[in-house]
């Protein structure tokens, strides 16, 4: 059987955020992408292996080298998606704020 991984539950997990934050300027290797991490190699592996399901890295082989880099089309998605909740939160605070400015505290 087949599953896809879910892309929020892999962008829920701050390791995962702050790979792609890694690479979001610089394709790199597994390796210099670990050497940032003060966990074990094979545990950022993992990461990069459930990144790649969800199609949020790509590979992306160089000699014998694989270079990790972000899939900028599922990155819009994702970002596509999370626009209209964004800007329903930024028109409620915005309403509360002009509330809260006219708020006369009673005494």
């Amino acid at each position: 059987m087949n599953l896809r991984r879910d892309v929020f539950q892999a962008i829920a997990d701050p390791t995962r955020r702050a790979i792609l934050l890694l690479v979001a300027t610089q394709s790199m290797t597994a390796g210099a992408i670990a050497a940032n991490f003060d966990t074990a190699r094979p545990t950022v592996s993992k990461h990069l292996q459930i990144l790649t399901e969800c199609e949020l890295l790509e590979q992306k082989q160089n000699g014998r080298e694989v270079h990790y880099h972000t899939n900028a089309k599922k990155m819009k998605e994702i970002a596509d998606f999370i626009e209209p909740f964004r800007k329903m939160w930024d028109d409620r605070f915005n309403k509360l704020e002009d509330i809260m400015k006219n708020y006369k505290p009673t005494k």
